[in-house]
């Protein structure tokens, strides 16, 4: 079996790396060149831990730092919550730069016999005269990101489209965002900072925009290397979206904290850059014939908490395990089932969670909601340690206390978020 990825993010590396280990013959299209840099926070959950420890890459050495939980600020005063020690996942998280992990990942699918074409962006993908697709068309780039005018085609028994947000693969087959799902935005940048090498990762819960609160958080996570990451993520569930400046919020946010963490112009390194937060699953469907998409291609992001990096890389296992089964088969209609078993999968994994998070995100983007659930749960920490179990969708299957089993009571209130294909009204 052929498979071709589009994409070595988080997603595409960790399917390379599994389906090459497998002995697939797996060849993965990047259009950037590593090292690259990506608008992310950095912080890597227990989840993403989770995965991380799945892949056996190796995550001791000073470049990543390991993280005791997570500092909630608030109404003039915080609260530090651990993670969770837990049967399920691991009770750390980390913070890598996206510049060193994204390449790390890359290498190791490399180390795994996976063939990875950086320079290398996908136009579109292909289709047989059956309309399953059957491989990719790229353009070759320089090494400025120019293209050289040369295009490559690319033939495949599948092709996993992990070519992020954007995700021109699923847009070449008519796979448009649906916008009856949460989008976010996310801005950040760094600073040199006394602050760099704190082990709490900080979210700030609230955030004020010209015209009042914005629902989202804001960031304060040490890199370790000298600078801090900070940043901010709003969802659409405020009247203003898509109007503000989102990078005058976060220059106005970080002008407001005290001098001696350093978060001023003069301190700042890099650019503010900002991306978007594809949330609760807002491309589908997640497979068709020949094609499946994974994390953000997909929507993959939690509308909790705006992570995506975890589910990403889960997405790319899940596929990566059936693909195995179904190749070990030799049939085409066994890969068939296992590819619709996937999009199954991803729904029962998360859709109970994604819905949850659908109404957070509608209930926050209301003010005075958003003020009385900072009011009675700031002074409580047992519900804070609760909040953050749930946001970050850290429960455990087994051996479950009472934080897990009110979780999954939630989760069985609610229908799971679908990722078919949307049906046309008549």
């Amino acid at each position: 079996m052929k498979v071709l990825i589009a994409g070595a993010g988080p997603a595409g590396a960790s399917a390379a790396y599994y389906l090459a280990s497998a002995g697939l013959d797996v060849t993965v299209l990047e259009k950037t060149f590593f090292p690259r840099e990506k608008v992310c926070g950095d912080g890597l959950t227990p989840r993403a831990v989770r995965e991380i420890q799945h892949l056996g890459l190796p995550h001791s050495s000073a470049q990543w730092r390991r993280t005791r939980g997570l500092r909630l600020v608030a109404l003039g005063r915080s609260v530090e919550v651990p993670w969770p020690e837990l049967s399920d996942f691991p009770d750390y998280g980390l913070i890598r730069t996206r510049w060193g992990f994204d390449q790390e990942l890359a290498e190791h699918a490399r180390s795994a016999g996976a063939e990875i074409l950086e320079g290398h962006s996908v136009i579109s993908l292909t289709v047989d005269e059956a309309g399953r697709v059957n491989g990719a068309r790229a353009a070759v780039l320089d090494a400025t990101g120019r293209k050289t005018g040369e295009q490559l085609d690319f033939a495949a028994d599948v092709v996993l489209s992990a070519d992020g947000n954007s995700s021109r693969s699923a847009l070449s087959l008519g796979l448009a965002k649906r916008d009856d799902r949460p989008l976010g935005v996310a801005v950040r940048t760094y600073f040199t900072s006394p602050r760099h090498q704190e082990d709490w990762m900080e979210g700030w819960l609230e955030l004020a925009g010209p015209k009042g609160p914005l629902p989202g958080y804001g960031w304060v996570f040490g890199v370790g290397d000298g600078t801090c990451n900070v940043g901010l993520g709003i969802l659409n569930s405020s009247s203003s979206f898509g109007r503000l400046d989102y990078r005058q919020v976060l220059r106005d946010w970080t002008g407001s904290m005290p001098g001696e963490w350093g978060f001023n112009e003069s301190n700042q390194v890099g650019e503010i850059r900002g991306a978007a937060l594809p949330m609760g699953f807002n491309r589908t469907p997640h497979y068709s014939p020949g094609l499946l998409l994974l994390g953000d291609a997909g929507g993959m992001v939690s509308p909790f908490n705006g992570e995506g990096i975890s589910y990403a890389m889960e997405s790319g296992r899940f596929a990566a395990e059936l693909l195995q089964r179904a190749a070990a088969l030799k049939s085409r209609v066994a890969l068939d089932a296992a590819m619709a078993e996937y999009a199954q999968q991803i729904m029962a994994e998360w859709g109970k969670h994604f819905t949850l998070g659908r109404h957070f995100a509608q209930l926050i983007g209301k003010p005075n909601i958003m003020k009385l659930a900072l009011r009675t749960g700031m002074p409580v920490p047992p519900l804070m340690r609760f909040v953050v179990r749930l946001m970050a969708n850290l429960t455990d299957q087994t051996n479950q206390d009472t934080s897990d089993r009110v979780a999954h009571l939630l989760e069985r209130l609610v229908p799971a978020t679908s990722n078919g294909r949307v049906r046309v009204k008549a």
